[in-house]
């Protein structure tokens, strides 16, 4: 991307809805409410031949620094900084207001080429607001209607003179294509025909990390204290992250993509609509993750919303670890240590293993560990197991413990393979799958988990019938 274009102006004035168009996608969350976005996101955009990087952020509005209001203007300031050019959006059927004239001269100061966006502009009653934007001292103002697609070639020529035309085509850029991100799939089916090949583990794959949890468990903070810097809006009150934010960042020379996400309530108290957009942007983020960090608060670890946060990311499959936040709070830690392994261990039955790693974002005590075990838990979630193993382990399994007999009738289990990773996903072939009990299919889950080393992650068995070489033929007669 050669340049960066940040889109500010006053709560409710459509910067998230042009964010949004300039990306291509609906990222960021929309509503008539004002001051729905507080942190600052960063997309890949594209505005006809102009290709760039957009910036949305949270509402300019006059506030003391240590208010939530000042610390997204924090935010918003810096955005300001990092872009090459502002665009500065105002609602062209209100008019020009007296925050509008306060924050034109804080950007007109910034010294960044400023592009004046007037919004709205759809309806003959902008007419009068769009005279107004002159007043504001930023050059012409730009008709736009970012929800309806309107004046979005008028924009574009005003970046061009903007910024210029080197700056905005630049000659040497590479026009190498970037191939899609294929590993989006989940799923990574593999034939039985590499049955025998366990692939190494890939360490230079960029890894995609969402951190989850309730309200206020410090998920926020956890992400900046990571990657070393402010880059997230983060304070006392709960709830304060409403969209999905993404931030890439290179720990020990991989890259990883961390995805932020909303506080998760209990369906029962979500009531707002905005909430529940908030919840259900998270939970879309989960299913582009390949690792979930949940962040547990270990003074009130366990609550009911924890463990079904939990159960949630190992039914959708994904690797899960989990980070007792805070423990910079906590007086007798080997004690409590010790407590929450075993609980962990007693409510979440379902993965054996699973890493828990005691943690303070606050601090910065045990981030590295952290990091550590969730590369850990990545690598065996990819792990491939040979056919020819499977099979020696399903010999001294049947051999220790078969199945029940079930009518009166023995099963028997034939064939294992694995049929795909992300999660390990393993087919066994029998004579009747519907009649195996599911406590036996437990048995064989929890013993791949042992035998071949895959604690913290969910593990598929499929059962299917064996084939039948004789089916569809005719009895012969005598």
């Amino acid at each position: 991307m050669s340049f960066k274009v940040a889109i500010i102006g006053r709560p409710n004035v459509g910067k998230s809805t042009l964010f949004n168009r300039l990306a291509g996608k609906k990222l960021a969350l929309v509503d008539d409410t004002p001051g729905v976005t507080r942190d600052r996101r960063v997309h890949p955009a594209k505005l006809y031949d102009l290709s760039f990087e957009v910036i949305d952020t949270a509402g300019f509005e006059t506030a003391a620094p240590e208010t939530l209001q000042g610390r997204m203007r924090q935010q918003t300031e810096i955005a300001i900084r990092e872009a090459d050019l502002v665009v500065f959006m105002i609602d062209a059927r209100a008019g020009l207001l007296p925050d509008d004239k306060a924050f034109a001269d804080i950007v007109r100061r910034a010294g960044k080429p400023v592009v004046l966006a007037a919004n709205k502009s759809e309806s003959r009653a902008s007419e009068s607001g769009l005279l107004e934007a002159w007043e504001a001292g930023l050059g012409e103002p730009i008709a736009i209607s970012a929800e309806h697609g309107q004046g979005m070639p008028d924009l574009r020529d005003a970046i061009v003179e903007a910024l210029g035309e080197e700056r905005c085509f630049p000659k040497d850029h590479d026009e190498e294509e970037i191939l899609a991100d294929s590993d989006v799939l989940v799923g990574e089916d593999i034939s039985e025909a590499d049955a025998e090949n366990e692939p190494a583990y890939d360490e230079t794959k960029p890894l995609r990390i969402a951190v989850v949890g309730r309200p206020n468990a410090g998920k926020s903070t956890l992400i900046n204290a990571l990657i070393g810097e402010e880059r997230l809006l983060t304070g006392p009150e709960a709830g304060i992250t409403r969209d999905s934010i993404s931030v890439d960042w290179d720990w020990r020379g991989r890259l990883v993509k961390l995805f932020d996400t909303a506080g998760m309530r209990r369906k029962a108290k979500v009531q707002e609509k905005l909430e529940k957009l908030s919840v259900s942007d998270g939970l879309r983020a989960l299913k582009f993750a390949e690792v979930v960090i949940v962040v547990f608060d270990a003074t009130i670890p366990f609550e009911k919303q924890d463990l079904q946060i939990a159960d949630l990311i190992i039914r959708e499959g994904r690797a899960l670890v989990i980070a007792f936040n805070k423990w910079d709070l906590i007086d007798t830690p080997q004690a409590a240590l010790a407590e929450l392994r075993e609980k962990t261990e007693r409510l979440l039955p379902q993965v054996r293993g699973l890493r828990a790693v005691p943690i303070s974002a606050e601090t910065g005590r045990g981030l590295d560990k952290l990091m550590e075990e969730v590369v850990e838990t990545h690598r065996v979630w990819n792990r491939r197991v040979s056919t020819g193993r499977l099979n020696r382990w399903l010999e001294g399994i049947l051999a220790h413990h078969p199945p029940p007999a079930v009518a009166g009738r023995r099963l028997k289990l034939k064939y294992i393979t694995q049929a795909k990773t992300r999660p390990p996903g393993f087919v066994v072939s029998c004579s009747r799958p519907d009649a195996v009990p599911q406590s036996y299919i437990r048995y064989l889950s929890n013993g791949l988990r042992e035998s071949f080393d895959m604690p913290g992650v969910p593990i598929r068995i499929a059962l299917r019938a064996a084939d039948n070489p004789y089916a569809g033929k005719a009895k012969k007669r005598g």
